[in-house]
């Protein structure tokens, strides 16, 4: 009987739930008056971005940029690290098993050249190397690199 009871209840429920509920619409009426005045547009010079990601790059990106309200300019350039290209190009000589043409690449700057001359141990050139090396660099004394002064 209960059963029954909670069936009819149910019934009712769902029989409810599905009649359409009319609802009165409401209708407003509004009237608005809105300005905008733009006097200016935001400055927007952008310079340029430049990504060096790769370790082996040997060149640094610079960039600037100027806006005024009326004008806007931006530039950008690399500058190139000649160092860094000459340790790369030996390290990579290095790696190919020619180890006296890596030392060679470095002796192109003078810092290193003399600091090799003072351990002894002395610049390849023409195909020379040890004693013979020094030799060719004392009979050719316009050859070598000026000392640099240390700071």
């Amino acid at each position: 009987m209960r059963t029954l009871l909670y069936l009819w209840i149910g019934l009712v429920l769902i029989c409810v739930s599905y009649v359409p509920v009319q609802a009165q619409p409401i209708i407003t009426d509004s009237t608005s008056k809105s300005e905008t005045t733009v006097k200016s547009p935001p400055p927007s010079a952008i310079s340029p971005s430049i990504t060096t990601i790769n370790n082996k790059m040997c060149s640094s990106g610079v960039a600037a940029a100027v806006q005024t309200q009326i004008f806007g300019i931006s530039m950008g350039t690399t500058v190139r690290d000649a160092n860094c290209e000459m340790i790369i190009k030996a390290e990579s000589l290095f790696n190919m098993q020619m180890k006296t043409a890596a030392v060679s690449v470095m002796c192109q700057d003078s810092a290193i050249w003399w600091a090799m001359w003072d351990a002894g141990t002395f610049c390849p050139v023409e195909g020379k190397v040890g004693v013979e090396a020094k030799n060719f660099w004392l009979n050719n004394e316009e050859m070598i690199p000026k000392r640099p002064k240390i700071k």
